[in-house]
């Protein structure tokens, strides 16, 4: 599982957190707070993963792992969480027995003391945003919405961009300890509005990829030098991430890194779906991700999103 790299964190007081799931995104990211000097209490459905999170990180602070949602959720004041799906935010928030993560009754906020906040890193639904901050606050517990953006690496550097929807109060709890793993925090609005923002970076991802990617198709069938294309272009109005760290490697044909085919394609269905409720006309979206099932087809489940490209080729 991925480590994390140095970083200088904000001075915060020290809050008892707990971190529940530890993917390639969580457990990064949970280390960053027990860096920061958090009381840090994991729960991985592979329990083993939970015990070599701690003991990589129990030199930070005061670590410790636990069996299930609820039991590291106990006196807990924040919970965060990233796993898969809504299902699985389900399970571990309400026991929901139809995910993978939890039994009836071991769901988080069964553990978590009146007033505590959950915070969801997960990429989902605005639906199933506004169905836990209802469930949430009959609970006496509060709810943000809070996907990120930046990917393995900003995880890693702690650099994530953390998209919020809920209350103003419990989101000024929140961030100064989501800063520990963040370079930004912001309230976009109600609950569900930060899973709103990041169906709108995916778009934005998806068509800047697809982009990039008939680019350089177009550029080195034309005989051009692309490495040294981007690097010229890279400096106007063209420049972006996409093409800053996924150009060489597009032009090199490595994808066995990164965003996976198989993550875009379950976060474009979630644009999709909520295009359908709200109306909006997607039709390039729609188009990239049938573009991205073929990369499926051929095998690429779990290469990075940048091998587009291949498509092409």
């Amino acid at each position: 599982m991925p480590g994390i790299t140095s970083k200088t964190y904000e001075t915060v007081p020290s809050r008892k957190v707990a971190f529940l799931g530890l993917g390639v995104m969580g457990y990064p990211m949970a280390g960053h707070l027990a860096r920061a000097g958090h009381q840090v209490t994991v729960y991985n459905r592979t329990a083993s993963k939970s015990i070599a999170w701690c003991e990589e990180f129990s030199r930070a602070t005061d670590v410790k792992h636990a069996p299930t949602p609820r039991l590291a959720a106990q006196g807990a004041d924040i919970v965060l969480c990233c796993v898969g799906n809504d299902n699985d935010l389900r399970a571990v928030t309400l026991g929901d027995a139809s995910g993978v993560h939890a039994q009836a009754g071991d769901g988080a906020f069964a553990g978590m003391r009146a007033g505590a906040i959950f915070v969801d890193h997960t990429t989902a639904s605005a639906d199933i945003a506004r169905e836990l901050f209802a469930a949430a606050k009959n609970l006496d517990l509060q709810f943000i919405d809070a996907p990120v953006s930046g990917g393995q690496a900003g995880a890693q550097n702690g650099q994530l961009t953390v998209m919020c929807g809920g209350e103003a109060a419990a989101f000024e709890a929140v961030r100064p300890v989501a800063m520990a793993y963040a370079r930004a925090v912001t309230l976009l609005g109600t609950s569900g509005s930060g899973q709103l923002c990041k169906m709108v970076n995916q778009i934005c991802v998806a068509a800047i990829t697809q982009g990039l990617a008939e680019a350089i198709a177009f550029g080195a069938s034309a005989g051009l030098d692309m490495g040294q294309a981007l690097e010229v272009i890279g400096k106007g109005a063209a420049q972006s991430w996409q093409m800053d760290n996924r150009g060489k490697t597009m032009i090199a044909g490595q994808f066995d890194f990164g965003f996976a085919v198989d993550w875009m394609r379950k976060d474009l269905g979630l644009v999709l779906d909520e295009a359908r409720r709200n109306g909006a006309r997607l039709p390039a979206t729609a188009l990239i991700d049938q573009f991205f099932a073929d990369l499926q087809r051929m095998g690429g489940q779990r290469w990075d999103t940048s091998s587009l490209i291949k498509r092409l080729r």
